[in-house]
């Protein structure tokens, strides 16, 4: 990874210092987005799920949802040609890290750093990948339990990472890692509609899923608004919306982030069915039925809601329950059904016994059934 800065108009920014209007300072005169993109030949890839969105009115309405940036530090994800971009440094951002994986448009990104010398710093890098928890300094890091710290994540996602991403900064903000090392950060970021609706959603609405779940359990989460497809360039085929999240002081459920992933997925699986048929899969064939009954009497969920019906203290009940029943069988953490499908079907076209199948975790010869 490369980090970049420019310098060209420090003399500018220093007579703005002594003067005393650096605190209100804007970007100088340039070339708008749309000159940007024509200017350097940029082109949306589609395998990259990349939409321009050149309408600095929106970026800034983006920007806003934030909340107040002034003297904030904050990274933004994909920057692209730089619209979003602009609209923090605008806000009185005083440090902003962007990360771009596009060779493409750094030198555009390069004349904003040129403009905002000192404030605007370039990763070329995969955000995926990167170590943010070392690129803010460390004094601005704030207790867990205080307000949130002055950084802010804010970035127009592209649709093929989105998911993907979020589950990873979940996972980053149960565990206290990552860009929540510097203490609760607060993330601005767009999904496709149908996206930040699951993410938003209510108890019992069509909309009701896994991610519903995974987000509201650790963060404050808020759907702020919805951009047109028609606002961005290509027109994608769905529209935009625009979610902040603020993590918890306390997660509503207190278990580790692998184990509650592990049971809201497989709960989810059957939607449309009775939550027991997913909790069923969480157990080997040989002790499912008994397993589930007892999961489900522990936690006191009624077995025939729907995954849409429970709420988050039934799905805390659930963890909770699944947890103790791993503290008795610990194998239980490691067992997955599909996996126990696979070995089935390879035996039946082997026609060989399952339990002569080795145990890929442990290396002994074990069924999957083992934990029973």
């Amino acid at each position: 990874m490369r980090i970049c800065n420019g310098g060209i108009y420090t003399v500018f920014i220093c007579l703005m210092a002594a003067s005393g209007k650096l605190s209100s300072f804007r970007l100088p005169p340039l070339p708008t987005v749309s000159e940007l993109v024509k200017l350097y030949k940029l082109r949306a890839e589609k395998q990259l799920s990349q939409n321009f969105l050149l309408d600095l009115r929106l970026t800034d309405k983006i920007v806003r949802q934030a909340g107040k940036l002034k003297d904030a530090h904050v990274c933004e994800v994909g920057p692209g040609p730089g619209g979003l971009t602009r609209s923090i440094l605008n806000a009185g951002a005083t440090d902003l890290l962007v990360v771009e994986k596009d060779t493409r448009f750094i030198p555009g990104l390069k004349l904003l750093s040129e403009a905002a010398p000192g404030r605007l710093r370039i990763v070329h890098g995969d955000i995926l990948t990167y170590r943010m928890d070392r690129g803010f300094p460390v004094n601005i890091t704030k207790p867990w339990e205080e307000d949130p710290p002055n950084i802010h994540i804010i970035g127009n996602l592209p649709f093929n990472v989105a998911t993907p991403l979020i589950i990873k900064w979940l996972e980053n903000i149960a565990n206290r890692t990552g860009p929540f090392a510097y203490g609760r950060t607060q993330l601005t970021l767009t999904f496709q509609k149908e996206v930040a609706e699951r993410l938003t959603a209510s108890t019992a609405s069509k909309q009701r899923s896994r991610l519903s779940i995974m987000a509201q359990y650790l963060c404050t989460v808020r759907n702020c608004f919805t951009i047109p497809g028609r606002a961005f360039v290509p027109k994608p085929k769905v529209d935009v919306g625009v979610v902040h999240f603020t993590p918890l002081v306390q997660p509503q459920i207190q278990q580790p982030f692998k184990l509650v992933e592990k049971v809201i997925r497989n709960v989810f699986q059957f939607r449309r069915k009775h939550c027991h048929k997913g909790v069923e899969k969480l157990f080997p064939e040989a002790c499912r039925l008994e397993l589930t009954q007892k999961m489900m009497q522990e936690a006191d969920v009624d077995p025939v809601l729907r995954p849409t019906e429970l709420t988050l203290p039934q799905f805390r009940a659930l963890a909770d329950a699944y947890a103790h029943l791993c503290t008795q069988e610990p194998s239980l953490l490691s067992y997955e059904f599909r996996e126990e499908l696979r070995l089935k079907h390879y035996a039946k076209l082997k026609n060989t016994p399952m339990d002569t199948f080795s145990n890929t975790t442990t290396g002994t010869l074990a069924s999957p059934q083992q934990p029973c």
